[in-house]
């Protein structure tokens, strides 16, 4: 029999980490499972738990990390990935955008491992070209509220061509665009599931601005199937994963409206800093390299998400809106 390939996924029990975790198992992967739980949630992978070829260890990459025996792959998706979060835990967001990236690269060393990091859209900053190639090199405030995620990505991915261009090692780089789905948390402070949120307790729909700023949103299933076709690729160089349907937060809130038949009214708050005012992968280069397009439509994708929301108990929606950060906070 042959012997099946071992990946290390961090981040494993965040929303992207634990579709990785399905993937690769479905592909008949041994999945080893790495996450400290400060943004993810066990629920998200506790039916893997019992499986043979699954482990999971809880544990932060910032911190020395260590897999015995044989590894073929890494997946490092350990980060914050919403305003909420990391504007919470600015520190730990930096930490695992270095620290975390430089353990990784340094185990996938190590063991010879092929290692693709999770990269952003956010490391276009507000972008002044659109839609956003993978040449652009951005618009990007070091210093404002959202520099802690925006630079820690951009470090990552430095990090990253230097252990490929110096080592010789196997690495991938996708920079990922606005993606949804089941187990998103409803408070992550991402516009889908605030809005599906705020529809869910009857409380008006925030826009942010005057709604004229635009994303273009992925589902999930269409990124998972994107980086996995990159991780098996030969192209060390960062790619756009995305859906380029791009749509206007103001449109976008009454999708959800419409999706949710409620009668809330859609209010208006200012507009963070820095928030991107425009945000459309160009993905010509997954097209040609990857023969990849997204397949799910927003309207299909929304409605599975919202179904997904709505099957939680009303404890589970609990915990999703509670997460406690107090024990990871650096002064």
């Amino acid at each position: 029999m042959t012997q099946r390939k071992k990946v290390l996924i961090t981040g494993a029990a965040g929303f992207l980490g634990s579709h990785l975790c399905d993937r690769f198992i479905h592909e008949g992967f041994h999945v080893i499972a790495m996450d400290n739980l400060i943004t993810g949630r066990m629920s998200n992978i506790e039916h893997l738990m019992p499986l043979e070829h699954f482990e999971f260890y809880r544990q932060d990459v910032s911190k020395f990390i260590h897999i015995p025996g044989e590894l073929d792959y890494i997946l490092h998706f350990a980060s914050p990935a919403s305003p909420i979060d990391y504007l919470k835990i600015p520190i730990q967001t930096l930490k695992v955008g270095s620290l975390g990236v430089h353990h990784c690269l340094g185990l996938a060393k190590e063991k010879g491992a092929r290692i693709l990091i999770a990269s952003t859209s956010e490391v276009y900053g507000d972008p002044e070209v659109h839609p956003q190639k993978e040449t652009y090199w951005g618009n990007v405030n070091p210093v404002g509220p959202r520099g802690v995620y925006d630079e820690a990505k951009r470090f990552q991915e430095a990090m990253t061509m230097a252990y490929h261009t110096y080592h010789g090692l196997e690495t991938r780089i996708v920079r990922i665009f606005n993606t949804y789905g089941p187990r998103m948390r409803l408070n992550d402070g991402r516009a889908l599931p605030a809005f599906i949120g705020q529809a869910l307790r009857g409380e008006d729909l925030t826009v942010f601005g005057d709604g004229s700023q635009t994303r273009s949103f992925c589902f999930v299933d269409d990124l998972i199937e994107g980086i996995y076709r990159l991780l098996m690729s030969d192209y060390v160089h960062p790619v756009n994963l995305g859906n380029p349907d791009e749509i206007t937060m103001l449109d976008f809130a009454k999708e959800i409206v419409a999706l949710t038949q409620t009668s809330q009214k859609i209010v208006f708050k200012p507009l963070p800093a820095d928030d991107p005012k425009q945000r459309r992968p160009d993905i010509s280069l997954a097209k040609e390299l990857l023969d990849w397009t997204p397949k799910v439509q927003r309207q299909d994708g929304l409605q599975r998400t919202y179904a997904y929301f709505k099957s939680l108990s009303s404890e589970e929606l609990y915990h999703m809106e509670h997460k406690n950060f107090d024990q990871y906070i650096v002064k």
